[in-house]
């Protein structure tokens, strides 16, 4: 189990450094001079060049790499161009926001599409399995933003059940849970599909085992086969593709973030990517990637610790 938690470890470390590499190629290939995009027009050549310098842009490319990593492993992660805040503390204050978004959304597909998943495996072939396919099909079809507007539109503004902007009072919360409904909605929706998919999938393949059968053969309930025996070994596959949906989730909270006028890092750093603003785009961008590596990283563990042949490679 530690071989596999280092190995498991060392492939998150690489998969950061390799997004963070892609980003600030991306950064250089964008067309335009950020220093007159962000300062306009009527800067001078002076206030330019103060301006890549300020942002390191005046560096070679593996410079730039290797000093970012650097300023990484010390907790440095640059200073914002216009106000000169620490971007640590900017995105410490956004953070929480999106993380909470994120788990609103994880506590949507869960509560709707494991339960849609059992009953579609349970009921294969009927015409209920091959309705909940069509909805399930049509969740993953549905871009999240088009859930949100729509979401905003009608339980917002038509029938006002939920709250249309913000992310409530703070330390209400009450109101805040109340804010994280409708977002949470429109992120998590389109993993229902997925989660119940996977579900009747890994169901059916564990309704067809040897155990199962006897327990049949012994007059168990079948709600109790189902949701006790059965459910607990199908949900095993699952574990590793929530740590997936967990960022996917994360970067689809910048959709919700924008059309709820929520904060959050998603948000920020697309107001940062206009602006050119790029301590803020790396810093971001590196959060949100190392808690996407995070969350593979402990589904997989989680999912070794109960199934001792995943770290064995079975």
């Amino acid at each position: 189990m530690l071989l596999y938690t280092f190995r498991r470890l060392g492939l998150a470390v690489l998969i950061v450094c390799l997004a963070m590499l892609l980003l600030l190629a991306a950064i250089h290939m964008v067309p335009g001079d950020p220093a007159g995009i962000a300062l306009g027009p009527r800067a001078t050549p002076e206030m330019r060049e103060a301006f890549k310098a300020k942002m390191g842009l005046d560096q070679p490319f593996v410079v730039q790499y290797v000093n970012f990593l650097t300023n990484v492993v010390t907790g440095d992660l640059g200073v914002d161009v216009w106000s000169n805040r620490p971007v640590s503390t900017m995105i410490g204050e956004q953070l929480p926001h999106t993380i909470a978004l994120a788990i609103a959304g994880l506590g949507w597909s869960i509560m709707i599409g494991i339960p849609l998943g059992c009953f579609s495996a349970v009921h294969r072939n009927s015409w209920i399995d091959k309705l909940t396919g069509v909805l399930s099909v049509g969740c993953i079809a549905i871009p999240s933003f088009i859930v949100g507007l729509y979401a905003l539109l009608l339980f917002a503004v038509n029938l006002r059940w939920f709250p249309a902007i913000g992310a409530g009072e703070n330390g209400d919360l009450g109101d805040q849970a109340m804010h994280l409904v409708l977002p949470g909605l429109a992120v998590g929706l389109g993993w229902v599909g997925y989660l119940a998919r996977f579900v009747r999938t890994s169901m059916l393949e564990v309704l067809g085992e040897n155990h199962i059968r006897m327990a049949r053969a012994y007059g168990l309930p079948r709600r109790r086969i189902t949701y006790v025996y059965a459910l607990k070994l199908a949900i095993l596959p699952t574990i590793a593709l929530l740590g997936v949906g967990v960022g996917g989730l994360i970067s689809g909270a910048v959709f919700a973030e924008i059309i709820f006028a929520r904060p959050g890092v998603g948000k920020m750093v697309v107001d940062a990517v206009n602006t050119r603003n790029y301590p803020i785009v790396m810093g971001g961008v590196l959060v949100t990637t190392m808690l996407f590596a995070l969350s593979t990283l402990l589904s997989d563990l989680l999912a070794a610790w109960i199934d001792p042949r995943v770290r064995q490679g079975l």
